[in-house]
């Protein structure tokens, strides 16, 4: 299966990034904690190089909780200011404002040296589509001033948010990057929801969702659906129509509709806490 996926709209948000880019004090990037590696985009290292960096793990309360552990320590040693973050719940928000602090506290002590003072930092908040950008600054504004979806792409053009006296962020549209070198990566993505599904073929996706589940967290889907797991993934496919009544015409099963329920099932945690990649995968 190949990935690829780079609209016009997000050339010229790469573009609109780098303008503003000389603004900024702080780079925010959200990854999902399900793919802390695979929801990074390169291309945000490049445009925030010589900025202090946060990295959000967003989504923290969907991902295997010692699995996040170990991404926190990860990006830390990476040098990353990081936090873990529910943004739907607000969890996480307190920890983000000390962070902040902390990472422009040099920037705060020069503008002193030089008789600024109280001006706001300045934070570019990034990541690829469906991260939770929106509803993360939202969360951490205290109020809806930004629009959100579950649907990639929401957010088209920039936004300057004053989240107080001490902070402004700017929101940016979700960015992914042109090409997949490691198409592990595209499918990865396509699992949580960050590629469209209407330009992927969910069958295939289901497919290699339940390879992974069967081998790296055993016993979830006879545990959810009531089947045999350990069978070749399209007859745990059909045996999963079969539980759930996926039907076509002619009492068929319709496995179609069965891959779209499991990669739904997955994405509203009805699977349980699950994290997609581990550090030492390594992807890129």
């Amino acid at each position: 299966m190949h990935f690829q996926w780079y609209p016009g709209h997000m050339t010229k948000a790469r573009r609109m990034m780098q303008e503003n880019i000389k603004l900024i004090d702080l780079v925010i990037e959200l990854v999902d904690s399900r793919i802390p590696l695979s929801s990074k985009n390169p291309d945000i290292d490049q445009l925030a190089a010589n900025k202090s960096r946060m990295i959000i793990l967003n989504k923290a309360d969907m991902a295997d909780p010692s699995v996040t552990a170990l991404w926190e320590k990860y990006y830390q040693d990476k040098g990353f200011f990081v936090a873990r973050v529910n943004s739907r719940q607000g969890t996480g928000m307190k920890e983000v404002r000390k962070l902040i602090d902390k990472a422009c506290q040099e920037k705060k002590d020069r503008d002193r040296k030089r008789g600024i003072l109280n001006r706001p930092v300045r934070a570019m908040v990034a990541g690829i589509p469906n991260v939770g950008k929106s509803t993360f600054i939202n969360s951490f504004a205290g109020k809806a001033v930004t629009k959100t979806g579950n649907k990639p792409g929401v957010t088209k053009g920039k936004q300057w948010i004053k989240i107080n006296k001490g902070v402004e962020l700017l929101d940016t549209p979700g960015l992914l990057w042109p090409r997949f070198e490691d198409q592990t990566v595209g499918l990865r993505l396509a699992f949580i929801g960050s590629i469209k599904d209407e330009l992927l073929n969910n069958s295939e996706i289901a497919l290699e969702l339940i390879r992974f589940l069967a081998s790296s967290y055993p016993g979830t889907l006879s545990g959810r659906y009531g089947i045999e797991e350990t069978a070749d993934p399209p007859e745990v496919l059909e045996g999963i129509a079969g539980a759930r009544g996926c039907l076509m015409k002619g009492n068929e099963l319709d496995t179609g509709k069965a891959a779209t329920l499991i990669l739904d099932e997955f994405r509203s945690m009805r699977l349980g806490c699950i994290s997609l990649e581990k550090p030492e995968d390594n992807l890129h």
